[in-house]
């Protein structure tokens, strides 16, 4: 299924969801990629991804022999949003396939593109962002990785924790201080391979399953050939991938809220209580009201960031901010409200509900807790 030329918002939505079925459809292992654990990278769906060219819509240049370049973040918004309403499985795989790539695409070397950014594009290497470290989470300025002269280059000693796509990356983004004392001002961006001696890890065990883990660099070698965009410069680089991706995260909880809106509608409409369809209790259909209208809200604001970010207007960061507070919030309220018309039905292990209560919890934390968010709205006031 090739990705649509020349189509409008709608029929590149229409053409993710016809995708998003393909793949929710077809068997969860290959011959060049079985089954993963649970927890673990899904290499044999990156590779379905490729193939019905999600994948490549996500970097543009890659299907097409065109140059290298960004998506529009309103293709981004879109390919999230209508495909976590099918498989939120399949986009977060497709979504950290992007966050860990689109370093390389925006500040690094063409030889670093070239190598890597195709690679992503169909699936075979997975990618990964590693800039969170045990003590600097919310304070990323406050990385301590450190990268101590060795010859033309740099060792990297030190450790990054809830890393996506870790340990099994092929490829990792990663922040290391180059400059101690700096803060934001003396961090640098690495590109490094997953087989890089001393580099080594450990996945982690959460909530909802998702491949996530722990880091340890033990005197891993890098090289100029290896810097994403300046030295010293790296925190920049990071923030300009995570001001792409802020909105895209909203895209992805407004996704989760209209599948959990649409379940709350197709229950209350066939349940029948106190003599008539859940619906009719002015309780409920108030309570649908409001899921739609936060619901609608936030769609509104997601797609006003990506219009900002694909204009580049001045608010870029406060909009994503905003977009990415405001739409996780209501993912989280919406969802938590499905459950709650549907009753004990969607805690029952394997409902729809159950799976997005669970999935629908770690975006207001993830790419900046909702209180940074807030943080950077009061600063940019």
């Amino acid at each position: 299924m090739g990705i649509p030329r020349n189509d409008t918002d709608h029929e590149f939505a229409r053409w993710v969801r016809a995708c998003a079925a393909e793949i929710t459809a077809a068997p969860s292992g290959s011959d060049t990629a079985p089954a993963a654990e649970p927890g673990r990278v899904d290499r044999a769906l990156l590779l379905r991804l490729g193939d019905v060219g999600l994948l490549p819509a996500l970097f543009p240049g890659t299907a097409d022999d065109g140059p290298l370049r960004e998506a529009p973040a309103t293709r981004l918004c879109l390919l999230r949003e209508h495909l976590a309403r099918t498989d939120t499985h399949a986009e977060t795989a497709l979504a950290l396939q992007g966050l860990g790539t689109y370093p390389l695409l925006q500040s690094g070397t063409e030889r670093q593109r070239r190598r890597w950014v195709p690679e992503a594009a169909a699936g075979r290497a997975v990618a990964a962002f590693a800039l969170t470290e045990p003590d600097a989470g919310s304070d990323a300025a406050a990385l301590a990785l450190r990268a101590e002269p060795f010859g033309d280059g740099w060792r990297l000693h030190g450790e990054k924790t809830w890393i996506s796509n870790a340990p099994d990356a092929d490829f990792y983004t990663v922040f290391a201080r180059t400059t101690p004392g700096t803060r934001s001002r003396g961090v640098t961006a690495f590109c490094v391979p997953g087989d890089r001696p001393g580099l080594s890890g450990s996945p982690l065990e959460m909530l909802s399953p998702h491949a996530l883990g722990h880091l340890v660099f033990d005197g891993v070698e890098v090289g100029p050939q290896d810097v994403v965009g300046i030295p010293d410069q790296g925190f920049t680089v990071a923030m300009r991938t995570l001001d792409l991706f802020r909105p895209s995260v909203g895209a992805f909880a407004v996704g989760m809220a209209d599948a959990a809106l649409a379940a709350a509608k197709e229950h209350t409409d066939h349940r029948s209580a106190f003599g008539g369809p859940l619906r009719r209790l002015q309780t409920v259909a108030h309570t649908l009201a409001e899921m739609a209208t936060r619901t609608e809200a936030a769609r509104l604001l997601v797609y006003a960031a990506a219009r900002e970010y694909d204009s580049g207007g001045p608010d870029v960061t406060l909009k994503a901010a905003m977009a990415k507070l405001f739409a996780t919030e209501t993912a989280q309220y919406v969802v938590d409200a499905a459950v709650q018309l549907h009753g004990a039905r969607a805690l029952h292990r394997g409902h729809l509900l159950e799976h997005l209560y669970r999935e629908v919890r770690a975006p207001r934390i993830y790419e900046g807790a909702s209180e940074v968010q807030r943080q950077i709205i009061a600063r940019h006031m």
